[in-house]
């Protein structure tokens, strides 16, 4: 995937081809994850998940490369297929949910280490810590502002 960016609104008809982007990056930096919550989560995606977010698809080539999920100013989601991974897809997401959607916070797995990075590396920090997932499983997550001291 080589060509141009283009970002537009998630609709229902897009669920399908998200839950894949999303098993391909999860498979790819989620290894932390056992398989049964991750086929857990991975069933409840569209059904649970993406109606409670404002979803943005990223295309690349007229393929769906990866989305985002905006609740609030909370950035809920972020995902990139594996095979559109470091082509910007990821920044350009994030951006426009900063700069367009008003996103200031996000909850990323502690254990997801190159996430972290990406994130610390877009200006957000660290201003707390869970020792559990929002759905309560053992994955600790860090929430991070965008701008805190």
């Amino acid at each position: 995937m080589t060509g141009v960016i283009i970002l537009r609104d998630g609709t229902g008809a897009d669920h399908p081809v998200l839950v894949q982007v999303w098993r391909s990056s999860v498979d790819a930096t989620h290894d932390f994850l056992a398989d049964a919550d991750r086929d857990a989560i991975e069933a409840r995606l569209a059904s649970d998940y993406f109606p409670q977010v404002r979803l943005t698809v990223a295309e690349v080539d007229g393929a769906v490369a990866g989305f985002s999920g905006i609740a609030g100013e909370d950035l809920a989601m972020l995902f990139v297929h594996a095979d559109a991974r470091g082509g910007g897809v990821g920044r350009a997401l994030l951006h426009h949910a900063v700069r367009e959607q008003g996103v200031r916070t996000v909850d990323v797995n502690e254990q997801n280490h190159q996430a972290v990075g990406f994130y610390a590396h877009s200006g957000f920090t660290v201003t707390g810590r869970s020792e559990t997932d929002g759905d309560g499983l053992p994955y600790p997550l860090l929430h991070l502002a965008l701008g805190s001291a």
